[in-house]
């Protein structure tokens, strides 16, 4: 292999070892997102219910 091939190759390693370094940067947050968005319903769900009990407790107090 020439000179000039070795060097566009080593070239190419590089660029395609910072494509991939910054792909798994980017799916680390994104990742890190979807996580976040997914305990933030979970949590929304939980409170909804508590509210739901609550409400249901205030209703049996003011008919008794």
């Amino acid at each position: 292999m020439p000179e000039s091939e070795k060097k566009l190759s080593k070239e190419f390693e590089k660029k395609l070892d910072l494509l991939i370094k910054r792909f798994n940067e980017q799916k680390g947050i994104i990742d890190f997102y979807i996580k976040r968005e997914r305990e933030w319903k979970k949590d929304k769900v939980l409170h909804k219910k508590e509210i739901k009990s609550l409400l249901k407790e205030i209703r049996k107090s003011n008919d008794s």
